[in-house]
């Protein structure tokens, strides 16, 4: 009994840590605004590396993302403007996606304003070739992808320079989240050219605004390669030139993983690419890919394109982009039972149409393969229930000498055959699986919005006036009422405040955490019952 209480304690001062971490993140004052001067650099190629050298900065001033011409591109998924200085993609809504705070605007993934920056750049590395600081011409307007239509393309013209014409071509997709930006280089020169394109994403160090949760999701560069697999790089690292990860190969892929989202650069085929990440001014960072061009002859013209992808963390449609894209989805260190877990929700989710009770289906599974480890524990809290009396005994025969108490309890367990710690084992059954599926609501997309019913419109947000929370708290006392009273008074108050401690705390968790936990108690509380009922049934006989 005295470790089984131990063990609530225990969760429940590291939950109280988990609230404290996670009040700390949402009031402590966000980072300074974003500095964006320095967005200008032009990514080099390594040492040893074939091409052209880069090229030399661009004198003259240069007008800002705002005041160059702008396309507006609208698809089926998404809509995104495209700027003419440097053909950047400045920004991109996702209208599939509403907005955490204002659920009338569309989630807004890229974005060039005064608080924010995060946008998706490119160019050619060499003597006088167009990049991100280079103005193209570009026919401003609204282009829209039109019924019947796979596809939609933007043109950008870079001016002519040394003999090299250069195109930028955006290609949008009906039903994808995929968009191929390319290069068109027309060599008028009388020598080959050999030119190295880059793709980067340039990104404040800011958390995504307003997703917030009790335990702060990763947001940075990631990058896979088929040898060092999936690594994350943090800000910090970065900024202290800490960051290791493989620069070289000619596999994977290089992007920045967000709450719910990522964008990534996605490199085709077996051609050598150069990863690189690196600070370029006050809170702003930089991660992308180097890839050869081709050699182009004299009068031929050359291409290179590369996907990008830029969207939700949709987990059946990661795994179709490139090997290794699943694992943008954190389910921390739990991964081991978060991925089934979510396998088995969303196969639910599939018969059943709704998330919530995909929820509850779920736990029910959960608890039936539990079955007869939970039996056996509630009979052996339903035995020591019954022994109340003799333990109480106990306790007025030895006074306050607790070693000749103890081991006349635990002859009495001996005699009886009762596990002391059995009662234990349902709490720790559930606490992998509660905070794997914790994992599983903060992480997975397909969560965020997911309505259940009445009030409850959104299941990876807390609930909103708090009913969940108070219903849980109550099943909790009732099942504090079903175990046998601590003989210690001082540990009997403390099993009674559990419930309104963790009723508080549960007022943070997602909705959907909570709607487990409900359905969860409210099973323990009929199995538990009916076995106490039998087992005091039989006492009396």
């Amino acid at each position: 009994m005295e470790i089984q209480r131990l063990i609530l304690v225990m969760v429940f001062t590291l939950s109280l840590v988990m609230l404290w971490d996670a009040w700390d993140k949402q009031y402590n004052p966000r980072p300074a605004a974003v500095s964006k001067t320095a967005a200008n650099t032009v990514p080099q190629l390594a040492a040893g590396t074939n091409g052209a050298s880069p090229s030399a900065p661009m004198s003259g001033a240069l007008p800002s993302v705002a005041q160059a011409p702008k396309a507006i591109v609208k698809t089926d998924l998404l809509t995104a403007e495209i700027s003419a200085q440097g053909g950047d993609l400045v920004r991109l809504e996702l209208i599939r996606h509403k907005a955490l705070v204002d659920k009338s605007k569309n989630f807004v993934l890229f974005d060039a304003g005064a608080q924010h920056v995060y946008l998706a750049q490119s160019g050619l590395i060499g003597e006088g070739l167009a990049n991100h600081k280079t103005l193209f011409q570009l026919a401003p307007g609204t282009y829209e992808l039109r019924e019947g239509s796979d596809t939609l393309q933007v043109r950008l013209e870079a001016p002519e320079a040394d003999g090299i014409k250069v195109a930028k071509i955006y290609t949008f997709h009906r039903g994808s989240y995929l968009i191929d930006v390319g290069f068109e280089i027309t060599n008028l020169k009388q020598t080959a050219l050999a030119p190295h394109a880059y793709f980067q994403l340039t990104r404040d160090g800011n958390k995504p605004e307003s997703e917030t949760s009790m335990i702060s999701t990763f947001t940075g560069p990631a990058v896979y390669t088929e040898a060092e697999k999936f690594q994350k790089l943090d800000f910090a690292d970065i900024e202290k030139g800490k960051a290791k990860f493989a620069q070289k190969a000619d596999n994977g892929w290089i992007g920045l993983v967000q709450h719910y989202f990522v964008a990534a650069w996605l490199p085709q085929g077996k051609v050598e690419r150069e990863f690189y990440a690196r600070k370029v001014d006050t809170n702003l960072y930089s991660a992308g890919a180097i890839v050869p061009a081709g050699s182009i002859a004299a009068g031929a013209t050359g291409a290179v394109t590369m996907p990008l992808f830029a969207g939700p963390q949709e987990q059946d449609k990661l795994e179709a982009l490139a090997p290794g894209m699943e694992l943008v989805v954190d389910y921390g260190w739990l991964t081991v039972i978060a991925a089934p877990i979510f396998w088995v929700m969303e196969w639910l989710y599939r018969l059943i149409g709704n998330w919530g009770w995909a929820i509850i289906f779920l736990t029910i599974l959960i608890k039936l393969a539990f079955f007869p480890l939970s039996a056996a524990s509630y009979k052996s809290m339903a035995k020591m229930k019954v022994l109340a009396p003799r333990m109480q005994a106990l306790k007025e025969q030895f006074g306050n000498d607790r070693q000749r108490m103890s081991q006349a309890v635990m002859e009495m367990y001996k005699t009886e055959k009762i596990n002391p710690l059995g009662g234990c084992l349902p709490i720790l059954v559930q606490i992998p699986v509660f905070i794997a599926l914790y994992w599983v609501l903060l992480a997975t997309v397909e969560m965020r919005g997911a309505p259940f019913m009445l009030w409850l419109q959104d299941l990876s947000t807390k609930d909103p006036y708090f009913v969940l929370p108070l219903i849980m708290g109550a099943t909790m006392f009732i099942q504090t009422k079903l175990n046998p009273t601590p003989p210690d008074p001082i540990q009997a108050k403390v099993m009674l405040f559990m419930p309104v401690a963790f009723t508080g705390m549960f007022m943070f968790f997602p909705s959907g955490l909570v709607l487990y936990w409900v359905v969860n108690n409210l099973l323990s509380i009929a199995q538990q019952w009916q076995i106490t009922r039998m087992i005091e049934g039989g006492k009396t006989k």
